[in-house]
């Protein structure tokens, strides 16, 4: 068997062509990349199928690029687990070299890596952001279970740009917190609400 160059491989729970569900960019065509492996340990993650970076396969960059360019999407999305585990230096430049329009999705909880159009930046009490995500973020998501979350979002706020879309989005299985985000939202405009719209429609 040959053995796998990790330098130009990445691990990979899936890889799919669905809309974005979240954020500024909702609804628009994507073709998804889930990497493995995430040591942010949120209990309510709806994705721990992709914590354990041993679980899934290394799959060479080469493929995954060949992938999204067939898939002949508005944007590429790289997600996980927690990216940022990884070197996305590689991974990001061949995929501009294709013409590619390429978004992260990340907790920000590692050293930032590779070339993106789009950051979202969806920061966790569990593990605290690195400081070099700070002067990348277009948007600013946080997902809110309580009312501690709500602080968490706004000391999060004050350490990016002006500009930044700032979304907070309801833990999925809480309802309470559906209402602390409604209220929330009504009294500071500089806020919106964030919409898990996929689940709503029954896609990835």
């Amino acid at each position: 068997m040959d053995q796998v160059n990790y330098l130009d491989h990445l691990p990979i729970v899936e890889t799919f062509h669905s809309v974005q569900g979240e954020g500024a960019w909702m609804g628009v065509n994507a073709f998804f990349m889930r990497l493995a492996g995430c040591d942010v340990g949120c209990p309510w993650c709806d994705t721990k199928i992709s914590w354990n970076v041993k679980k899934h396969p290394q799959v060479a960059i080469a493929d995954l690029v060949v992938q999204a360019k067939n898939a002949a999407s508005a944007m590429v999305v790289i997600t996980g687990g927690e990216p940022l585990m990884h070197d996305l230096t590689e991974l990001t430049r061949q995929l501009k070299s294709q013409g590619l329009r390429v978004h992260l999705e990340t907790s920000g909880s590692h050293p930032f890596s590779g070339d993106f159009d789009w950051v979202t930046f969806s920061p966790k009490q569990f593990k605290h952001p690195h400081q070099s995500i700070y002067a990348r973020v277009n948007e600013l998501k946080v997902v809110v279970h309580d009312q501690t979350d709500l602080t968490w979002a706004e000391q999060n706020a004050d350490k990016v740009a002006p500009d930044v879309l700032k979304y907070l989005q309801a833990e999925w299985e809480t309802a309470s917190s559906r209402d602390l985000v409604m209220q929330y939202v009504l009294s500071h405009a500089d806020w919106r609400i964030s919409m898990q719209t996929h689940k709503l429609l029954g896609v990835r």
